[in-house]
């Protein structure tokens, strides 16, 4: 499967733009920390891309979320690593991630909505977006509400501190900002 064929894949389970757009700047962050620790890029994008297949399927009941997309993605052929790194990746179900394909999504998942909305703020100019900003709004809890701070921190368990992550995840976001649909 390469990142077309998930994107194709992505949006015939899920129609909402937003949801899109976040499986696209999560999957973004994906592989540029996977280049930073040297592992499989490709394939670390691809579960970003996928991470949330199956979230409008099961109407957001996270009893089910991650098991239907692992199944989806069994049905469509998909790698076994990537069958289960998503059907594992529901924090409510799993939880104590180890692996650095989990932790990173974990992360990953909740910083991509934290830059994007510090990108918002600046007219929706990622470039605009640095780690100092992004280290200030971490701090304010009532901005960008829904980012869970303590998935982002997981990212420290892989030997990545919390500034270098946030360089890491901009610099993905910023190759993907016109899928974003941002400057």
């Amino acid at each position: 499967m390469n990142r077309k064929n998930a994107l194709d894949l992505l949006k015939k389970h899920v129609e909402n733009e937003n949801l899109i757009k976040h499986c696209i700047a999560t999957a973004a962050i994906m592989k540029k920390v996977a280049e930073e620790l040297r592992e499989d890029a490709t394939e670390w994008e691809l579960i970003g891309i996928l991470h949330d297949i199956d979230y409008e399927v099961v109407s957001g009941n996270m009893e089910k979320h991650g098991l239907v997309g692992a199944e989806i993605l069994k049905e469509n052929g998909a790698d076994e690593y990537i069958v289960e790194v998503v059907r594992r990746h529901n924090h409510l179900l799993f939880g104590n991630y180890e692996k650095p394909v989990e932790v990173t999504l974990q992360a990953a998942d909740s910083v991509s909505g934290l830059i994007i909305a510090c990108a918002l703020v600046k007219k929706g100019k990622l470039t605009e977006v640095t780690p100092k900003s992004v280290k200030k709004k971490f701090k304010e809890k009532s901005f960008a509400a829904g980012c869970d701070r303590e998935r982002i921190r997981e990212i420290e368990k892989i030997g990545i501190e919390l500034p270098r992550f946030y360089e890491i995840a901009i610099k993905g976001l910023i190759e993907v900002k016109e899928e974003l649909g941002l400057e």
